[in-house]
């Protein structure tokens, strides 16, 4: 054990110097090691913080001082110098508050540099010595078990988050004094025991996809784009329900699997925004920005970049409802990331990769008053004026949306009827089965994917190949339609979807007539 002489003396046989902690700082998702170096001297009183640090980590000299006060230890007898290497990232946050702390403890005499090799030491300090939680904490430790630490001190705020991580022992502080008491041995901080993770299918406690009336088609349509993780465009007037099927999509949904939740909880934990209480995304995402939603925010960015919707939707749902009122520029942001599943933000002093694969559903209106084929109502838009309205949606774009499919006003008949289509729980299962299909083609080596939406236009032909009268539909479809080559493998994919839906070996007639004639309805009045 290690004494202290008194309050403001160091310890015996320990002359002041040279102290290193462990921490960490995030650039993305990705995890960086920073060593926290503090020199202390005997002098007039300084305390110079050096090591491209932002506003947020040069506060911290007052924070330290103020928590260390709490301990009855006064620094202003001591010129302390902190570096945090390497000197060539930028640090930004105040995660490295209770490491810096740790390491003035040690530079002045106060605590055992040794106790504190090989610890990773991550958290915010308040001016009561607390410790408050803070961002990425599940990619940090994630990232400091790789480089091969096996114990970390983290904030009893961020306990679930931590819980998450095996093969590393995480020990929780709810303040400076008992992290400090632990590093003496006078006390244990307790051990955070691991998360149990219990996925939750992502069901509205007010809405059902049984209380949808009418809508039979795009009820389907849903279906289809559940069953292979596919992207879905919705054109008619208002007061159609596409805003409430696109909110019901999640409920059809298979839950999260562990790794997924891993994944949709590090992004989230980045941005701030997983619930202490919770410490785990245990629900598939469901993110709606509005259509004056900057580009930086829909696909991430930043001086240090973050992740945006795209990013937080992962392994869920991105709804992007008016989609022609979104800035041509911001939907033209989403082209890659719809593509490759991942979006690539370089600055120039960092660079930052998120994964990106959500479903994508958008709806659009017909035209600007929204009427144009309305049974009831008369559109007052001009020809040239409906053109340039879904001329803002470039072709490439459109291309990326699987499945298109028209929702036109429901008939009062089926309001006032008291027929109720299938529930969530039913649709839910066939798509559930239907997945489990992809699962065993993907687990056996014939496709690298987890689901149809992301197959490679090679495995698409491997697993979708199409019988002889499939084959003769789809030539004449693209003759027909003009179909890119893209939009020609995005047909199949889907097709594969129905197939799967059914429990059907190969892809046949029947499964490609329902996919084309969607293709067809959206380019009418385009």
């Amino acid at each position: 054990m290690v004494a202290v002489a008194s309050n403001n003396a160091p310890i015996q046989g320990k002359p002041l110097g040279l102290c290193c902690v462990e921490a960490s700082a995030l650039i993305g998702l990705e995890a960086h090691a920073i060593r926290v170096e503090v020199c202390c001297t005997r002098g007039p009183s300084l305390f110079q913080l050096v090591g491209l640090a932002d506003a947020a980590v040069r506060e911290a000299r007052v924070r330290i001082t103020s928590s260390l006060a709490r301990l009855g230890i006064l620094v202003d007898e001591y010129a302390l110098t902190v570096n945090l290497a390497p000197a060539d990232l930028r640090k930004s946050g105040a995660s490295l508050d209770v490491a810096m702390a740790l390491g003035v403890l040690g530079a002045i005499g106060k605590l055992d540099p040794k106790r504190l090799e090989g610890v990773l030491v991550l958290g915010e300090l308040s001016l009561g010595g607390e410790l408050q939680p803070v961002r990425g904490v599940l990619p940090q430790l994630e990232g400091a078990r790789a480089r091969g630490l096996h114990v970390a001190i983290v904030p009893q705020g961020n306990c679930r988050e931590a819980g998450l991580v095996e093969g590393m022992q995480v020990l929780a502080a709810e303040d400076l004094a008992a992290v400090y008491g632990h590093l003496l041995g006078e006390r244990r901080l307790p051990v955070v025991p691991l998360t149990d993770f219990q996925p939750e299918p992502t069901e509205s406690r007010d809405l059902d996809l049984s209380d949808v009336r009418g809508q039979s088609l795009a009820r389907r349509a849903l279906e289809v784009v559940a069953a292979g993780g596919h992207n879905l465009l919705m054109i008619g007037p208002p007061g159609g329900g596409k805003t409430l099927l696109a909110r019901l999509l999640p409920s059809i949904l298979p839950p999260l699997s562990f790794s997924e939740a891993i994944e949709a909880t590090a992004i989230h934990s980045v941005a701030g925004l997983v619930e202490a209480s919770r410490g785990v995304v245990s629900r598939r995402p469901f993110r709606a920005p509005h259509h004056s939603v900057s580009d930086a925010a829909l696909v991430g960015g930043g001086e240090l970049p973050r992740p945006g919707e795209v990013s937080l939707a992962h392994h869920g749902v991105l709804f992007l409802d008016e989609l022609a009122e979104f800035r041509r520029s911001t939907l033209e942001s989403l082209r890659q990331p719809l593509e490759d599943g991942t979006v690539l933000v370089s600055r120039a002093r960092a660079r930052a990769v998120f994964p990106a694969r959500a479903m994508v559903v958008a709806a659009v209106n017909p035209c600007p008053c929204g009427y144009y084929g309305h049974p009831r109502r008369h559109c007052r838009c001009g020809e040239m004026q409906r053109k340039r309205y879904l001329s803002r949606l470039s072709g490439p774009l459109l291309d990326r949306l699987d499945v298109h499919v028209s929702v036109q006003p429901v008939a009062v008949e089926a309001l006032t009827g008291r027929r109720l289509g299938e529930s969530s729980e039913q649709v839910r299962k066939r798509v559930n089965a239907a997945r489990q299909l992809q699962l065993e083609r993907q687990a056996s080596g014939q496709t690298s994917a987890s689901c149809n939406a992301q197959l490679s236009a090679k495995e698409v032909e491997q697993v979708a190949k199409p019988d002889r009268d499939a084959t003769a539909v789809l030539t004449r479809s693209v003759n027909q339609l003009g179909l890119s080559a893209r939009a020609f493998v995005r047909v199949l994919s889907v097709a594969r979807s129905i197939a799967d839906l059914e429990g059907a070996a190969r892809v046949r007639k029947a499964h490609v007539i329902e996919v084309v004639p969607g293709r067809l309805l959206d380019r009418e009045p385009i």
